[in-house]
């Protein structure tokens, strides 16, 4: 999983990219492709 200053970008990488926040951070995550990970905060 990538810690990223911007999540903006990582969420056009696939279309099943989803923003999710949980505990006060902000994660990219996707459910088809499982590779495609990221946290923010």
């Amino acid at each position: 999983m990538k810690v990223r200053s911007s999540l903006k970008s990582l969420k056009n990488r696939h279309r099943d990219c989803r923003v999710v926040r949980r505990k006060g951070r902000i994660y990219v995550i996707n459910k088809t492709q499982r590779r495609y990970k990221a946290r923010q905060g």
